[in-house]
């Protein structure tokens, strides 16, 4: 049995700015197209997200500079799966999109991580691809969503990486990627989206888990993805999409008591696929090394 601290404890984020180039690429769904987005305007929304990490939870902010090469790096989320002391770099589905591990890479071991490689295509885990936004950590075991962006060889590449929990794959039913449609509410507790296909990969986890995780239903797919932290403070906080964007679900997440509530705008990033949880890597370090 793994030794870890409580969940959602967490010391650092580290993230990545808004590109001059971002949006240049398509979305989640679909290739080749350019998404009209508002560049200042999600420069905006991405300052208030890592704002509320920094001023309102208390994490340390570690920003790596834009890199307008590489339009789609400030979605750093998935170029790393970082559980205790061990980073595990991952292989994206797009090939122009591997070269962003590099600075993720280099941060990972400035913060004394175990840096752990998926390896050369060539290598034990040639083919696999792993993003971390299919990866779903509950606290006690790992979700890995089978999608058009990750696949099995790469979460039998997490597996074995993160040997003290157990490893399971569903389906991503309804979104592009796992994370679009469910997250991590607390340590015990599962927001999810209330679409069919939502349901049906909610099932499909159910009944490979021997634990019983409490579920908050909320009406729009875009609001299925918050942060969850418990800060410095000890204190309960969700960073959650505001009343602009998903109406229908705050009285969801008022629900949640005794949490501090952190409406935060996605607006322009999610015409991309992404996500809150896309723009920012989560660590818990006992020692401050910046």
């Amino acid at each position: 049995m793994a030794n870890v601290c409580p969940y959602g404890l967490f010391t650092h984020a580290v993230v990545r700015g808004i590109p001059e180039t971002f949006g240049k690429t398509a979305g989640d769904d679909g290739e080749n197209r350019e998404v009209s987005v508002d560049l200042a305007k999600a420069q905006r929304q991405f300052g208030c997200l890592t704002g509320a990490l920094r001023q309102k939870v208390g994490l340390q902010l570690i920003e790596i500079p834009p890199d307008p090469e590489l339009p789609a790096s400030w979605r750093i989320e998935d170029v790393a799966v970082i559980q205790g002391d061990t980073a595990l770099i991952t292989r994206p589905f797009k090939q122009q999109r591997r070269s962003e591990v590099e600075a993720v890479r280099r941060v990972m071991s400035e913060l004394n991580l175990t840096v752990v490689e998926m390896g050369a295509e060539e290598g034990d885990s040639g083919g696999a691809t792993l993003e971390g936004s299919d990866v779903l950590f509950t606290g006690r075991e790992f979700f890995v969503g089978i999608s058009s962006h990750t696949n099995r060889k790469g979460a039998e590449v997490l597996a074995d990486t993160f040997r003290d929990f157990a490893v399971s794959t569903v389906p991503v039913c309804g979104g592009a990627r796992l994370k679009n449609i469910c997250s991590m509410g607390g340590a015990d507790t599962i927001i999810i989206s209330n679409s069919d296909g939502a349901k049906k990969t909610l099932r499909m986890m159910e009944q490979l888990t021997d634990h019983h995780y409490e579920v908050l239903t909320v009406p729009e797919e875009a609001a299925a993805n918050c942060i969850y932290i418990k800060g410095p403070s000890k204190r309960d906080f969700l960073l959650h999409r505001p009343a602009e964007e998903c109406p229908d679900s705050i009285p969801a997440f008022q629900k949640l008591q005794d949490y501090t509530l952190l409406p935060t705008a996605c607006s322009e990033a999610s015409k991309l696929g992404a996500s809150l949880s896309s723009v920012c890597l989560l660590i818990n370090k006992k020692h401050t090394y910046f």
